[in-house]
């Protein structure tokens, strides 16, 4: 149930995100989902790929810093209130979320969230009978 994320920190700099899919077109990793948050001096890259530890290796030897860390994935219903679902079942049991960032397609959308409390969070969702996705699932997509 766990997902292993990457998250990379990249100057605000013509070129450096072209650097980092470079890495990774050239070490066969395939990107499944990504979400980037700036400033006015740097960015975070938050991805999920097919090959974590790998993309680590082979953005580390590219000089690119990179970190991971653990995400749950959840699918929720892509309509009206599908969302607000799910944030209610987490926030009436006190867990709160650090961010999350989602796609959708078809009648479904997979919500990547990031807490620090990650093992109540899968608990609580499977107890609400809520489909989270396994690693393998994710890294695939």
């Amino acid at each position: 149930m766990i997902i292993k994320q990457l998250s990379v920190f990249l100057e605000n700099k013509s070129g450096r995100l072209t650097e980092v899919t470079e890495a990774l077109a050239s070490a066969q990793i395939n990107i499944s989902a990504f979400s980037i948050a700036d400033t006015s001096e740097f960015g975070v890259l938050r991805m999920i790929v097919s090959k974590p530890e790998a993309a680590e290796a082979a953005l580390k030897a590219k000089g690119i810093s990179v970190h991971i860390t653990e995400v749950i994935a959840v699918v929720v219903p892509h309509n009206p209130g599908g969302l607000h679902r799910t944030l209610k079942i987490l926030s009436s049991e006190g867990i709160s979320i650090e961010y999350m960032y989602a796609f959708a397609m078809g009648d479904r959308a997979t919500v990547i969230i990031r807490t620090d409390a990650i093992q109540q969070a899968i608990l609580v969702l499977q107890k609400h009978k809520m489909e989270l996705l396994k690693a393998s699932d994710i890294y695939e997509v």
